[in-house]
C-alpha cells in the first residue's frame, strides 16, 4: 500500500462529503507510485461511492486514458511535483461554483495530506534505519567495557599492595560500570513502557529513569567517585582543588543527584579558565536539607546570560566554541526540581559561603531533607 491508514481514512471523510451533490457520480483518489520499470503509475487508494469494485491503476485502464465528456482530472501536485490525482466524474458542465470552489479544497487537503503522508513515512524510514545501527553499536560497545572491566581487575589484583597508585584503577572501573549505565539506558529506550521518569505533567526529564528514580540511596558511595574524578582532572590540568570539608548525610535519589553533580563539575572544569580553582562546598541547611555549591574562580558569567544558560539547548556566549550539546544545566535543574529542591548560579561564591573566593562563578544546588526511612 503506497499510503498510510491515516491517509487512507482522510480520502474517506473527503469523498463522503459529496454525499449532497447530485451532479456527482464518481470520485476517485489516485497517488503515484513507480511501477517495476521506475516509470510514474497512478494508483487508486479511494473511491465514492464506495461501490466494491476494484479499481486498476491508470496504466491499465485504456477507458481512463481516454478523453471522456463528463471526466476531469484535478492534479494533486507539490512543488512541480505531482504525488497523485482527484478523477472527478459529474453531470454538470461547467462545474457550479460551489462544486468548484468544493473540489478544490479537498483537492488542496489531499495534497497536503498526502505531503505529511510521505514525510512520515521518510522519517519512519530513516528512524528505523538509525535504530538498527545503533543496536549494533551498542552491541560492540559492550566488547570494550568488558575488556576494560577485565584489565582493570587484573591490574588491580597487580596492585594490592599498592595504595597509592589502586585507587586510581578503582576509579577507572567505577567509572566503567557508569558507562554501561549509559549503555543499558540507551538501549532500555527502545523497549515498550515510558522512556522518561513518572512525574507529574510538567516538561520530561532528559534522564531515563535506568540512570535515576533507583529509590532511596546514601548518596555518599555516589558522591566519592565524583570527587576522585575532580581530583585527578585538576591535577592533569594543573589547577587547585578544593573538596568539601563534610560529607553531605542525605538519603533519597541518589543517582539523579550525582548525574547533576557530575554535570557542575565537567562544565566547571571545561569552560573555566586554565588555572582557574575549582572546588565542591558542602553545607546543612536549618530546614534540614543539604546545599552541594560547585564552583569555580573564572570570569563571572554575563547578567544577561545567567538564566538563559539553563534552557535546553543554550550556551554562554563564550563557550559557542567548546564542544557539547548545552542540555547539561538544563538536565541538572529539572532533576533538582524533581527532588523538591532547586538549582540557580551566583556569580559570588562568597555569597554561598565566606570562605570561597570573592569572584567566580557557584552553582548551588538545594536537596531536600532526606526522605524518610521507609516502613
Amino acid at each position: 500500500m503506497p499510503v498510510s491508514k491515516r491517509f487512507l481514512s482522510l480520502v474517506n471523510f473527503q469523498l463522503a462529503q459529496f454525499a449532497d451533490r447530485a451532479d456527482v457520480t464518481s470520485l476517485v483518489v489516485y497517488v503515484t507510485e513507480p511501477d517495476g520499470a521506475g516509470t510514474p503509475d497512478l494508483i487508486p487508494v479511494g473511491q465514492w461511492p464506495a461501490s466494491g469494485r476494484v479499481l486498476p491503476p491508470l496504466a491499465a485502464d485504456a477507458n481512463l486514458r481516454s478523453p471522456a465528456e463528463r471526466r476531469r482530472w484535478l492534479a494533486l501536485r507539490h512543488g512541480g511535483v505531482l504525488l497523485g490525482a482527484l478523477q472527478v466524474e459529474t453531470t454538470a458542465l461547467p462545474w457550479p461554483t460551489a462544486l468548484g470552489q468544493r473540489l478544490q479544497a479537498v483537492s488542496h487537503c489531499l495534497t497536503e495530506g498526502l505531503c505529511l503522508d510521505h514525510e512520515y513515512r521518510r522519517l519512519q524510514l530513516r528512524l528505523d534505519h538509525q535504530q538498527e545501527q545503533l543496536k549494533v553499536l551498542l552491541h560492540q560497545l559492550r566488547n570494550p567495557l568488558a575488556a576494560l572491566r577485565t584489565f582493570g581487575q587484573l591490574l588491580l589484583r597487580r596492585l594490592e599492595h599498592d595504595p597509592r597508585n589502586r585507587p586510581l584503577v578503582e576509579g577507572l572501573l567505577q567509572e566503567e560500570r557508569q558507562l554501561l549505565r549509559y549503555v543499558d539506558a540507551i538501549d532500555a529506550l527502545e523497549r515498550p513502557g515510558p522512556v522518561f521518569s513518572p512525574g507529574d505533567n510538567s516538561a520530561p526529564l532528559l534522564l531515563p529513569p535506568s540512570l535515576g528514580d533507583q529509590g532511596d540511596q546514601a548518596l555518599e558511595p555516589l558522591l566519592a567517585p565524583l570527587l576522585q574524578r575532580a581530583a585527578a582532572t585538576a591535577a592533569l590540568q594543573g589547577r587547585p582543588w578544593h573538596g568539601p570539608q563534610q560529607w553531605p548525610h542525605w538519603c533519597g535519589d541518589a543517582g539523579a543527584v550525582a548525574e547533576i553533580l557530575a554535570n557542575l563539575l565537567e562544565n566547571a572544569f571545561r569552560y573555566s579558565p586554565p588555572g582557574a580553582a575549582v572546588g565542591l562546598h558542602v553545607a546543612p541547611m536549618a530546614s534540614g536539607g543539604w546545599e552541594l555549591c560547585v564552583w569555580d574562580g573564572g570570569e563571572p558569567i554575563a547578567t544577561a546570560e545567567q538564566e538563559r544558560i539553563f534552557e535546553p539547548g543554550a550556551r554562554g556566549h563564550n563557550n559557542t566554541d567548546q564542544p557539547g550539546s548545552g542540555l547539561g544545566l538544563a538536565l541538572a535543574r529539572q532533576l533538582a526540581q524533581r527532588l523538591g529542591g532547586d538549582l540557580r548560579l551566583a556569580t559570588r561564591p562568597s555569597s554561598v559561603a565566606p570562605t570561597l573566593p570573592e569572584q567566580g562563578n557557584a552553582f548551588l544546588l538545594r536537596l531536600p531533607a532526606s526522605a524518610p526511612p521507609g516502613p
